[in-house]
């Protein structure tokens, strides 16, 4: 089954380069447009894509509130891909920490935006660049420091975030700490779990935000 994208953006001409982009390949399929947040809800409960290309800036509902309201009121919501100008804004650190799952830059290139769909539609690596994870590091506060300590992370689960925090995968946190992927996946479930994470990207961020990692 192809993965099937839905994309948000309020220039038709960034929704064409998408399009055509993703639709060159044969194991990616684009179901839907919207030139505004506002229309996100009825199209993803209308389409079930698996990914939402979501534009950061939009005139009526931007990306960050339309991103909290997907994570909020879908059940099983797709994931969603940060598309933004510019890779230090804050509005894409608040969309990632209203739910968004990873993060592109309108200039990528071709094999990067295709790159970045899939990873996302997996959901077993981040899309979490070095001026985002500096943001991450600034936005620490005692609360996100505490909610660390009570989570009482294992010695392994705690290496396992950090390598989570570097952006690898299930395979290669495997391959690094010399363990099988079930055992992997497992502890990447009780961070999420001990942490109240969504997902890996809100893992990280508690990381960051606590300084139990620091960024590089």
């Amino acid at each position: 089954m192809p993965v099937t994208v839905l994309l948000v953006d309020d220039e038709p001409l960034v929704r064409a380069g998408l399009r055509a982009v993703l639709e060159a390949q044969p194991d990616i399929e684009v179901v839907g447009e919207a030139a505004d947040g506002a229309a996100v809800i009825p199209l993803v409960r209308q389409l079930r894509p698996d990914v939402v290309a979501m534009d950061v800036r939009m005139p009526l509902l931007d990306g960050i509130e339309a991103t909290r309201a997907v994570v909020r009121t879908v059940q099983d919501p797709p994931k969603i891909l940060v598309v933004t100008t510019f890779e230090n804004d804050e509005y894409v650190y608040e969309a990632l920490r209203a739910g968004a799952d990873g993060f592109l830059l309108k200039r990528a290139r071709p094999a990067e935006i295709v790159h970045a769909v899939r990873l996302v539609a997996e959901g077993e690596s981040l899309l979490f660049p070095a001026a985002v994870r500096a943001l991450a590091a600034e936005y620490g506060n005692n609360a996100a420091r505490a909610a660390m300590e009570r989570a009482a992370l294992t010695e392994r689960e705690a290496a396992v975030l950090r390598l989570m925090a570097r952006g690898l995968s299930n395979a290669e946190i495997a391959a690094e700490l010399v363990v099988g992927t079930e055992t992997v996946k497992s502890h990447v479930s009780a961070v999420l779990g001990k942490l109240g994470a969504r997902d890996r990207t809100q893992a990280v961020i508690a990381a960051y935000e606590s300084g139990f990692v620091a960024p590089a």
